[in-house]
């Protein structure tokens, strides 16, 4: 029984190796076929390096930091909790806090107000949209468009004007290619407040000038935002100081004008020296004030330092940046290979389903 076992396993096998020879023997006759067919493949695969145009990604990363968010000793408690696996969440929340930072990136606002930055490419000021525009083939289109002909990008239109609803549509449009095709923003590591920024486009200064710039934008508006109330309460302190100093200057001028008027006056018309007496109280008063203005001034500026958080670039896109360009020689091999292979699985299976038709 094994010996018979044995002699149907050694016939299987020759008729394996059997039907190999017999189709390699196969496409050894078609050689001229696929070698022909590998030849159009690699003419292809160099054609298709020549025309297509490399992708570059401009990568950027950067921390944010908040010197008051922490609240000192709460935030060094939440701190010891979560090292030991209690999940506290995070003490800063808002609208900066996790993944909201980085749909705050992905926003309309944010980056129409990039697309809007102005910028110096051989001596001219452009923008970044009309950058976009030109290198994707959009200016052509919109020139054969009498509404469209006369809508530029280097600055937002007044809101009376005709236009601002075509040019908000146009921007609408190119907002949804980003970020369908070139934007990518996250936080790849969710316990590190550290923003990846990616931008990838055809045009090496594009991807390069929008990632800086975006980056440079949501900064701007976030140290704003969260400084906001800070910057309130000393420009309100400042504006007071300004006032009392005033008011302080003019009792001073005041007191000085009362004593000139009463030189060398009379003793017993005592009368005569009130409104140099009231000026002194004001002197006095203003004085107070514009002693504790000053030290609540220089407080709040303090404050306002300690407010605003710290925004510190870690990685910056720097030329010449990464692209996915297929090289001549790596077209010509896949090109080849692919037009080989098939080919060669054109032949097996048109071979097969003529022995299902025989």
């Amino acid at each position: 029984m094994n010996n018979s076992s044995k002699n149907d396993d050694e016939v299987s096998l020759k008729e394996l190796l059997g039907k190999l020879k017999e189709w390699f023997d196969y496409l050894l006759l078609k050689w001229k076929v696929i070698v022909l067919v590998g030849i159009i493949g690699a003419i292809l695969g160099l054609t298709f390096s020549f025309i297509k145009k490399p992708n570059y990604t401009a990568s950027l990363s950067f921390a944010l930091e908040e010197s008051g968010s922490s609240g000192g000793g709460l935030g060094g408690a939440l701190g010891l909790a979560s090292q030991f696996g209690f999940d506290v969440g995070d003490s800063s929340g808002g609208m900066f806090a996790g993944a909201n930072l980085t749909e705050v990136f992905k926003s309309r606002s944010m980056v129409e107000k990039t697309l809007y930055t102005s910028v110096k490419i051989g001596g001219k000021t452009t923008s970044l949209a009309e950058i976009f525009i030109k290198e994707n083939g959009w200016r052509e289109k919109m020139d054969e468009d009498p509404k469209l002909k006369n809508i530029h990008f280097i600055k937002k239109m007044k809101p009376n004007d005709n236009s601002l609803r075509a040019q908000d549509s146009i921007l609408g449009l190119i907002y949804k290619d980003l970020l369908k095709k070139n934007l990518r923003v996250e936080q790849k590591d969710k316990k590190v407040s550290i923003i990846d920024i990616d931008m990838i486009s055809t045009n090496e200064l594009f991807s390069k000038l929008f990632a800086e710039s975006l980056a440079k934008v949501v900064s701007d508006f976030y140290i704003d935002t969260k400084s906001k109330k800070a910057r309130m309460n000393m420009d309100i302190l400042e504006r007071q100081t300004d006032s009392i100093r005033a008011e302080l200057n003019g009792a001073i001028t005041g007191v000085a004008v009362a004593n000139d008027n009463t030189f060398n006056l009379n003793p017993a018309l005592n009368i005569r020296r009130t409104p140099s007496v009231k000026r002194q109280v004001d002197v006095q008063a203003n004085g107070a004030i514009l002693t504790e203005l000053v030290k609540q001034t220089e407080l709040a500026k303090v404050t306002l330092r300690r407010e605003t958080p710290l925004i510190q670039i870690i990685d910056s896109p720097i030329l010449p940046l990464a692209n996915d360009q297929l090289s001549k020689l790596s077209g010509l091999f896949i090109g080849g290979l692919l037009g080989g292979f098939l080919t060669v699985f054109f032949l097996i299976a048109k071979r097969v389903l003529q022995s299902f038709i025989d």
